[in-house]
């Protein structure tokens, strides 16, 4: 997957991320369902992210971007810096 591939699946999560906050904002709050699935998004928000910047980083250091892989949820939401 390319940068560009990974930025406009990011486009299409932060859409819908900001379409549930709105469909909250506007006095319906949110159900379960939303709010799995508004957790869901900002995980995989974060997964895409991380890619992004380990594909920045082995092209930093000589690498090839391609070998750069999705992580797990766990491995992303669980990193402490």
């Amino acid at each position: 997957m390319e940068d560009t591939e990974v930025l406009h699946h990011i486009e299409r999560l932060v859409g819908e991320e900001d379409a549930l906050y709105a469909h909250a904002a506007d006095g319906q709050g949110m159900d379960g369902e939303e709010q799995r699935r508004l957790h869901d998004v900002q995980v995989h928000l974060d997964q895409c992210w991380d890619l992004l910047r380990q594909r920045q980083a082995r092209r930093e250091y000589g690498e090839d971007p391609a070998e750069a892989v999705l992580r797990s949820a766990g491995t992303v939401e669980g990193y402490t810096g």
